[in-house]
């Protein structure tokens, strides 16, 4: 038996075969107000997010039901996907709902200190495939923490920043930081990862917490 046969491989996982755009597709543009700003050759409105920022393009590999197909790339996300689940607060394993009443639940990793600010760029989870990535994905499994968020507003994107030189448009050194929408970068910014700042958030147990709802269920019938 193979392993991705047998260990979860969460939907916005990369898969070999996706590959990105080059950036001989990138130009310089002007927004309707003349200032300068990042964009494609032949752009679309699906390139760019809510707040303006432009996004990597990346080919997907998807199969008849609608789910990504092909050797999973482990630590490397797919950018649309990741943006998808981000964006709509949805499972990031199935694409299904990762609410729990009225909450979100993310797992993070490390524990965070009181009072700590809590960017993060892993969209939530189901219940059910949370448990499964608590127990497979080395990230967590030495690890983590569970938080139902009741406010995880959008924050900003982790991606490259590209600047316009004389031998026109260059990539300069990225890192994982996240850039905050309200950065004056942001123009000139590649977007890959969609990042929220979890808020109003309780830290709970999944097993605890799988009890509680199996119990509700039964107090329902």
């Amino acid at each position: 038996m193979s392993e991705t046969s047998t260990r979860l491989v969460p939907y916005i996982t990369a898969r070999e075969g996706e590959e990105g755009e080059l950036q001989s597709a990138l130009r310089a543009s002007f927004t309707e107000r003349g200032r300068s700003r990042l964009g494609y050759w032949h752009e679309t409105p699906q390139d760019r997010g809510t707040r303006g920022e432009l996004w990597g393009r990346c080919s997907q590999n998807i199969g008849p039901d609608r789910m990504p197909v092909g050797r999973p790339k482990w630590r490397m996300v797919h950018p649309s996907r990741q943006r998808e689940t981000m964006m709509k607060l949805r499972c990031q394993a199935c694409v299904g709902p990762a609410k729990i009443g009225d909450a979100n639940l993310f797992l993070e990793s490390p524990q965070p200190t009181p009072n700590q600010r809590i960017l993060t760029a892993q969209p939530p989870f189901c219940l059910q495939h949370a448990v499964a990535a608590a127990a497979q994905c080395p990230h967590l499994r030495n690890g983590h923490v569970a938080l139902l968020a009741d406010c995880a507003p959008l924050y900003g994107v982790i991606g490259t920043p590209y600047q316009w030189s004389s031998n026109g448009i260059r990539a300069l050194p990225a890192d994982d930081e996240p850039l905050p929408f309200s950065s004056p970068m942001l123009p000139w910014f590649l977007a890959s990862q969609l990042v929220r700042e979890v808020r109003d958030y309780t830290v709970v147990d999944l097993h605890d917490l799988i009890e509680a709802m199996a119990a509700d269920s039964t107090l329902g019938r």
